[in-house]
């Protein structure tokens, strides 16, 4: 709120509007919150800095912490709102979290819903120092192949800075393929569809042709699911490539080479033998990024973020230097 302009503040303390609420992670829900991620003073799970530093970096001895702050202000209908709370929400950021703490790294909070006003927030924050991505949610107005999000995409690589796209999101649309669920284990065991709808667009649709510079993180979506996929698409690509000329290698190829899947949840059956082998398929060591989800419970023990050890290079490649390299840290 204090970051917010006059106008504003009085809008919200004399409307009914209590903020751009997904409601991606239901209070009540057990996966939303590991127990003792509940801040004493009250609020939102992990939300204090010492939290964060006790409960995410400290287990792991951590050098640098990406954030994504799940701030979703792609569901506010008032675009000159949306667009102040995201420069309000990228401030209190900077303030709050990154100047306080070296280790942090931030993603930047955009309206991605008006693109031109997302390129403007990136270019207000995009040479700071500590942020190191944009956040967008992985359910959006529209499929992120399309060419209207181009202007978003431009100023990300102008300032070097990865699309991080995130579980969640409200955009007015149903979040499954075929209108909406009854239930929230539907909606919840539904995002992977959702992560390959992307895939699927931004693919198809060229922007890694258009923008042969640009980077896209999948972050809290699971990677099962991708070697399928890549199965999938280079073999109906091969078909159908005259249908997509733009399209000019096979579509793992480009996944190969700009994107990065992070390990939380991990999404495939418990046990190294089959994690090993899913590795295996995706044919690269550079894919997966360790990753934490905290503050929500997808692991009891801080032992099994990451219950597997893998052989090297693999299994430094995964804990550190996939992420380094692909955020150029």
């Amino acid at each position: 709120m204090p970051y917010l302009a006059d106008y504003w503040q009085d809008y919200v303390r004399g409307s009914a509007f209590t903020g751009p609420h997904a409601n991606d992670y239901p209070r009540g829900a057990p996966t939303s919150a590991r127990p003792g991620s509940m801040p004493a003073e009250g609020g939102q799970a992990g939300a204090t800095l010492q939290l964060v530093r006790e409960q995410a970096l400290a287990p792991w001895n951590t050098e640098i912490g990406i954030l994504n702050c799940s701030y979703r202000v792609q569901s506010v209908r008032q675009e000159d709102l949306a667009a102040d709370l995201a420069t309000a929400a990228n401030r209190w950021q900077i303030d709050e979290w990154l100047e306080p703490e070296h280790r942090l790294r931030g993603s930047l909070v955009v309206p991605s819903q008006t693109p031109a006003r997302a390129a403007e927030e990136i270019h207000r924050f995009g040479n700071h120092p500590q942020f190191v991505q944009v956040v967008l949610p992985v359910r959006s107005y529209i499929p992120y192949g399309n060419r209207y999000y181009d202007p978003l995409y431009a100023a990300a690589v102008e300032h070097e800075l990865v699309i991080g796209i995130n579980f969640g999101g409200a955009p007015g649309n149903p979040p499954t393929p075929v209108g909406w669920p009854s239930t929230y284990l539907e909606e919840h065991a539904g995002m992977a569809q959702v992560f390959q709808s992307q895939v699927i667009s931004i693919i198809a649709e060229g922007v890694f042709d258009r923008f042969p510079d640009l980077r896209i993180a999948l972050i809290e979506g699971g990677f099962a699911w991708m070697p399928s996929l890549m199965w999938r698409l280079d073999k109906e690509w091969k078909g159908l490539r005259s249908n997509t000329p733009w399209v000019r290698r096979a579509p793992s190829d480009y996944i190969r080479d700009h994107m990065r899947l992070t390990v939380q949840p991990v999404g495939a059956p418990p046990g190294p033998r089959y994690i090993l082998q899913t590795i295996e398929q995706l044919e690269s060591d550079t894919l997966l990024m360790f990753a934490t989800d905290y503050p929500h419970w997808h692991y009891d023990r801080d032992s099994e973020a990451w219950p597997v050890e893998l052989p090297e290079p693999l299994n430094t490649n995964i804990w550190s230097q996939n992420a380094r390299s692909f955020y150029r840290l």
